[in-house]
């Protein structure tokens, strides 16, 4: 909401193509309050950051292009610079023809595009005739418009030191302005308040003696302008009171950073490491997050790897910030990373989307996580965070190759071990759910994306020596049933170890340090490698035939079978 009460407009779209690595095929990106866009090196990441700042920043000298940020670094006009925003309104302000509400809300497309290096064109898409007009544009001019979206604040990967002072200082400062200005609404009256009054006085009183001067300048500058332009007179209106504060700098010019211990030197922040001036900026943001005064204008906060040169601490902490930003209402993130660590499941607000070519060479942005659609369950929520917290690099898959679930340490330390002595197995991604429930909540998120993956968890057994079903047979239904929820079943491949693990691999089981047995079985026994590596190879491709200790299964009473059979031929 802004100040009149009115519901801000939500971004949900950007459409990019034409534009720096990214090419004639368009480039879609989904907007979330925090987007994730992951990725490998050089496949557009960046680009996507700067298209996102190019449009919120219209109107000034961020929005213009230099011939670097054109296709092969030429112009052609065939493959001109061209993105698109698309945004969903809650009042009529953009324009009755600009707003198309066929799918149920109230959405405005507008449009950027380059015929040469410099400032852009923006047009909006007119419902009533159907097509881009050229005429006229949404909510009309640049700055207008532009108050009704987001602020950007864009930190570079590498951004210069003396840049990365300027904008913190800014953003602090700007905040303490606010603050202080705030005071005029108070009862009583403030030295802020009492401040402004005294200017005003002492600007009335400069004018008013000044007004001879000022006359004799209005008509001096008038008559030459009356031998071109006849009967036109100059007026200097001074306004001395429009707008007071704004004309006020309430803090000294060049005002500093300085940071250090408490008790030694305290240097400027652009002679400190990167570490340290990147971990000034999640202080700063958070300070910000936690206390500032509501303003006019959103914001929004572009980031590239954010996890550069932070110690692992604060890397927790500036996950911790960025996702906790949108909670005041008036932020909006969005992240380049190659660091699990900030990807939170548990969260409803998270869009994560990843960057990659495809064959043909072409920029794809494909959203591989939605929490509205992936339709996670307040267990799955607190299942996954308690992953996350157990292990911050259990969201690698979100950053490509081949997945496999295992439900235990014990078969992720084994099936690592096996992995780790062939350079053949390459980009296999192994999931340890640390529980069978667990193997569920993150099925959900790799059948929203239609992956091919597989599975390995413990058979368990059905009954209790109770005659009471077991708990954890029961789960086995759970995790088929999420199977057949995938739109191809056919794509994720469901093994089961009798009854566990250790039975079905391991010569010899323990209580404790399961892992460590693992290895030790492994490295001393090259029969139990074997068949280890025979395991993986069926997990990896759905072909190879599985161990005879185990059973790839497709109904819960088959399952059944095949472990009651295993069990008589143990006795």
């Amino acid at each position: 909401m802004d100040q009149q009460g009115l519901q801000r407009p939500r971004l949900k779209k950007l459409i990019i193509k034409n534009f720096r690595s990214i090419g004639r095929v368009p480039v879609e990106i989904e907007l979330d309050e925090i987007v994730v866009l992951v990725g490998p090196n050089n496949v557009g990441k960046s680009s996507i950051l700067r298209a996102y700042e190019v449009v919120m920043s219209d109107g000034s000298k961020k929005s213009q292009l230099t011939l670097d940020d054109f296709p092969n670094g030429e112009v052609n006009s065939e493959f001109l610079p061209e993105i698109e925003l698309q945004t969903i309104v809650y009042d009529n302000t953009p324009g009755e023809k600009w707003i198309d509400d066929t799918s149920g809300e109230k959405l405005v497309r507008e449009c950027w595009t380059w015929s040469e290096p410099g400032k852009p064109k923006r047009r909006g898409f007119n419902v009533i005739k159907g097509d881009w007009d050229d005429d006229s544009v949404p909510w009309g001019a640049a700055n207008v418009a532009n108050s009704r979206r987001p602020q950007p604040h864009r930190v570079d990967a590498f951004q210069d030191p003396i840049d990365q002072t300027n904008e913190l200082v800014k953003m602090i400062t700007s905040i303490l302005q606010d603050r202080v200005k705030s005071l005029k609404v108070s009862k009583e009256e403030s030295d802020y308040v009492k401040l402004l009054n005294s200017i005003k006085e002492i600007q009335r009183k400069i004018i008013q003696d000044s007004q001879e001067e000022i006359t004799r300048a209005q008509d001096g500058i008038s008559e030459i302008l009356k031998e071109v332009f006849p009967g036109y007179k100059v007026i200097f209106d001074a306004r001395p009171e429009e707008d007071l504060d704004k004309s006020i700098s309430l803090f000294k010019a060049g005002s500093k950073l300085l940071i250090g211990p408490e008790t030694g030197y305290r240097s400027t922040v652009d002679r400190q490491g990167s570490g340290a001036r990147r971990t000034l900026l999640w202080a700063s943001l958070r300070y910000i997050s936690e206390s500032s005064t509501k303003n006019d204008r959103p914001h929004v906060l572009l980031l590239d790897e954010p996890e550069l040169c932070l110690h692992p601490n604060a890397v927790r902490e500036a996950c911790k910030v960025l996702y906790d930003l949108p909670k005041k209402g008036n932020w909006q993130v969005m992240v380049t990373t190659h660091s699990p660590a900030f990807i939170d499941l548990s969260r409803d607000n998270t869009t994560i989307i990843r960057v990659e070519r495809n064959t043909e060479g072409n920029v794809e942005g494909t959203t591989v996580f939605r929490p509205s659609k992936v339709q996670l369950h307040d267990e799955d929520k607190k299942r996954l965070k308690l992953l996350n917290i157990c292990d911050p690099h259990v969201t690698e898959f979100f950053f490509g190759g081949y997945s496999i679930i295992v439900e235990g340490d014990t078969e992720y330390t084994a099936l690592k071990q096996v992995i780790a002595s062939n350079d053949s197995y390459k980009d296999i991604h192994i999931i340890r759910a640390r529980g069978k429930a667990t193997i569920v909540s993150l099925m959900k998120i790799l059948n929203h994306f239609g992956s091919k993956y597989s599975i390995l968890h413990d058979s368990d057994y059905p009954t209790l020596e109770s005659g009471n079903r077991n708990s954890a047979w029961t789960v086995n239904q759970n995790i088929l049933n999420e199977k057949n929820n995938h739109i191809d079943p056919s794509k994720i491949r469901l093994i089961a170890s009798m009854k566990n693990f250790e039975s079905a691999f391991l010569e010899k089981e323990v209580k404790e340090d399961k892992p460590y047995n693992a290895l030790v079985q492994l490295n001393e026994n090259p029969k139990t490698f074997s068949e280890v590596e025979l395991l993986l190879k069926a997990l990896i491709d759905h072909e190879e035939p599985v161990p005879s200790n185990c059973l790839e299964w497709y109904e819960i009473e088959e399952l059944e079978r095949f472990y009651l059979e295993w069990e008589q031929k143990r006795l």
